[in-house]
């Protein structure tokens, strides 16, 4: 019986990182950082969200990028004194793009809106010391495009602070977001000819999604191998956009892959985000969060992972 298309990729990874393991046993001692995307956590206080973060081994978290105006938001002071007392540290900020702030925008007042907002969480990122800042192309929750010229709007509208990033010390990371929810940069390759048009060392790398991935791309593990340094964040969540483990998601050949491209080494984080399925999941950075469904997410989902993580250094 012949393996399957998706199958004869797999098995490359998996002959890979089984070669690399054989030929580097020390890699075997190493870990992935595991950080968590708190804006799906609603408004539950950060200190409950680091309580729990901390209680499952978590040491790293992704910000909410909640500057929203002078007067709202994280306060950096605050976030490192609430974080410190758990021993977590910011792995960087997830920028939060709608209608009303989107670079793809024909509204000059919206793209004016995005410039104003990403300044607004470089200086957060750079505050509480995170190293990245998700930047989406175009807004989510908007899959229809408004013209032919959004692609271009965007890329001269995010070179407005593009350097910006490389003076804070952040580094832009785009983000490609699945057809259903967003009009342009749904794929890898879509990231990467956006960065090349932006042009500026402070927008390099992308943010992956193994959600958005197992839509658009035609092998999650292959992709994140062939991105190798450009990859510096990698958003986390089952086939059905749940815990770790609840789907059907190949999460040993993503982490095999990772491995692959020495993602343990510096500062490149596996973000986890399950956020439920959906055409647009920004609802549920306001809504009161049940403490006990975030409790099961955030255990299931860390303890998997390390299991996954150690179950294929076995191979070796």
């Amino acid at each position: 019986m012949t393996l399957q298309n998706y199958e004869v990729k797999t098995l490359k990874i998996r002959e890979q990182f089984v070669a690399r393991l054989k030929a580097d046993p020390a890699m075997k001692a190493k870990k992935l950082k595991l950080s968590w995307s708190n804006w799906g956590f609603g408004i539950e206080p950060l200190s409950a969200s680091a309580k729990r973060l901390a209680a499952n081994g978590i040491e790293w978290i992704e910000l909410h990028g909640n500057r929203y105006g002078a007067d709202l938001g994280y306060k950096a002071k605050d976030v490192l004194s609430v974080l410190g007392g758990h021993g977590i540290k910011v792995a960087g900020v997830c920028g939060m793009f709608s209608a009303e702030n989107d670079l793809a925008s024909n509204s000059g007042v919206q793209r004016q809106a995005a410039v104003d907002y990403i300044r607004r969480q470089i200086a957060l990122c750079q505050e509480v010391g995170g190293t990245y800042m998700l930047v989406v192309p175009g807004a989510v929750g908007r899959p229809a495009a408004y013209d032919d010229s959004e692609f271009h709007r965007s890329v001269e509208t995010l070179r407005l602070v593009a350097d910006e990033f490389a003076q804070a010390g952040v580094r832009a990371a785009a983000e490609p977001i699945r057809s259903a929810e967003v009009s342009l940069v749904r794929t890898f390759a879509d990231a990467v000819a956006y960065i090349q048009a932006v042009d500026s060392p402070g927008v390099r790398h992308i943010n992956g999604d193994v959600y958005h991935m197992q839509v658009e791309e035609s092998n999650i593990a292959a992709t994140i191998a062939d991105a190798g340094e450009r990859l510096i964040n990698l958003h986390l969540a089952d086939s059905n956009r749940g815990a770790l483990g609840d789907g059907s998601m190949d999460l040993d050949s993503i982490l095999m892959a990772l491995y692959l491209i020495d993602y343990a080494d510096g500062q490149r984080f596996c973000t986890p985000e399950p956020l439920g399925p959906g055409g647009d999941p920004y609802p549920a950075m306001n809504g009161k969060p049940d403490p006990a469904t975030l409790d099961r997410l955030v255990s299931q989902t860390a303890r998997y992972f390390r299991q996954r993580e150690e179950q294929i250094k076995t191979l070796g």
